[in-house]
C-alpha cells in the first residue's frame, strides 16, 4: 500500500515538475499570505475571497504542463509525467487555447489499454460520498473512502477527504495499493499518477472546521481521466469554484457533488458550482434524506434533465453521454 502525501514546493521545483504544479503551489502560498494579512488587519479572504488574478497564470501552467516531461508522482504500470487531457483553460479567459492545440511533438502515451477495451466506465454509488469506479482496464477506485468499498474485489485506489470522519479512515485496508489523502501535512496534497488505464489528479480547495477554523487546501477535488472521459469528485466542497479552480479542473463529463445544503455549502452555492462546471452527468451525493435531494432537484429542474434510477450502478462512455446536462440520481443517501 502506498499512502501518497504532498511534496514540498522546493522538491517540486528542483525536479523540474510542470509549471502547472508550481503555479498551483504559488496559488496556495498566495492564499496563506492573504490569510496572514487578514489577521494583521487587511482584507479577509474567506472561503471564496480569491482575487482571481492567479487564474491566467494557472491557465498558462495547464498549457505548459503538456509541453515536456517531468518527475511527477506515478503509479501502476507507468512512469514519467502523463499530461492531462481534461485540464482545459477556464472558459472565462478570452483567447485561451487548449494544451492539445500547441505545436510540438505529442506526448508519449503512458496510460495502458487492453485489447478488449470497450471504453465504458462503471460507476456504483456505495453511499454518502463514496462511489466505486471500475475502468475498462479493470482498475477499481473508491472515493471518500472510510471503510466501505462496495461489492467486489479490494480497490486499487482509495481517495479520502477529512472534513468529517465519514470521508476518510485512519486504517485503510492494507491491500489497497494507492491511498490518496486529499489534504497534506505540509501544504496542499499533490497527486498526479497513472494506475493502469486511468490518470488520477487532484485540485485542492479550502474547508472550514469547528476545531481549526479556515483550513487552506483541506479538501481535494479528485479527477479521474479514463476512456476519454473526465470524471470529477468534488469531495466535501465548502466554496464556490473560482477561475483558478476551473483552470486546473478543466473539462468534466461526470461530476459527483454533495447536495446536502448545510454541512458543505448552501443549495444556492451548489447550483452555482454545477452550472459553472457544465458536466453532462451530475451525480448527487451526501444528501442524507429524500427531502434534501428533492430540494436540490427542484432548484435545477428548469435547467437540467432529471434521470432517477432504481439501480445504484450505471455504465457510461463518451458515446453514451446524454445530449443535455442531466442529473442522474442513483439510490443511496
Amino acid at each position: 500500500m502506498t499512502v501518497s502525501a504532498s511534496r514540498a514546493f522546493s522538491d517540486e521545483t528542483a525536479t523540474g515538475a510542470p509549471l502547472a504544479h508550481v503555479l498551483r503551489r504559488t496559488a496556495a502560498a498566495a492564499r496563506r499570505f492573504r490569510e496572514r494579512l487578514s489577521g494583521a488587519g487587511g482584507s479577509a479572504p474567506g472561503l471564496s475571497g480569491r482575487t482571481g488574478l492567479l487564474a491566467p497564470l494557472l491557465a498558462i501552467g495547464a498549457v505548459l504542463a503538456a509541453a515536456g516531461p517531468a518527475d511527477a508522482q506515478t503509479g501502476g504500470t507507468s512512469s514519467g509525467y502523463q499530461p492531462s487531457m481534461c485540464q482545459a483553460i477556464a472558459m472565462s479567459l478570452p483567447g485561451a487555447r487548449f494544451a492539445a492545440a500547441l505545436p510540438g511533438p505529442p506526448a508519449a502515451p503512458r496510460i495502458t489499454r487492453t485489447a478488449t477495451d470497450d471504453r465504458s466506465v462503471t460507476i456504483t454509488f456505495v453511499g454518502h460520498a463514496t462511489f466505486r469506479i471500475e475502468t475498462p482496464g479493470g482498475v477499481v477506485i473508491v472515493t471518500d473512502y472510510s471503510g466501505p468499498a462496495g461489492e467486489g474485489r479490494v480497490p486499487d485506489v482509495a481517495t479520502m477527504n477529512h472534513a468529517h470522519s465519514s470521508h476518510w479512515t485512519h486504517a485503510p485496508d492494507p491491500r489497497i495499493e494507492h491511498v490518496l489523502p486529499g489534504w497534506g501535512s505540509e501544504g496542499p496534497a499533490d497527486h498526479h499518477l497513472v494506475v493502469g488505464d486511468v490518470l488520477i489528479r487532484n485540485v485542492p480547495t479550502d474547508i472550514r472546521s469547528w476545531e481549526r477554523g479556515l483550513e487552506l487546501d483541506g479538501n481535494s477535488i479528485f479527477i479521474f481521466e479514463v476512456a476519454d472521459l473526465c470524471i470529477g469528485h468534488l469531495g466535501h466542497l465548502h466554496q464556490v469554484l473560482e477561475d483558478d479552480h476551473i483552470a486546473l479542473i478543466g473539462r468534466l463529463d461526470v461530476v459527483m457533488v454533495a447536495v446536502d445544503g448545510t454541512y458543505t455549502m448552501s443549495q444556492e452555492a451548489v447550483v452555482q458550482v454545477v452550472q459553472r462546471l457544465r458536466a453532462r452527468i451530475v451525480l448527487p451525493m451526501h444528501y442524507f434524506s429524500a427531502w434534501r435531494l428533492n430540494e436540490f432537484l427542484g432548484d435545477v429542474r428548469s435547467e437540467l434533465a432529471i434521470d432517477i434510477r432504481s439501480d445504484p450502478t450505471m455504465t457510461v462512455s463518451l458515446a453514451t453521454l446524454p445530449r443535455e446536462p442531466t442529473v442522474v440520481v442513483l439510490p443511496g443517501y
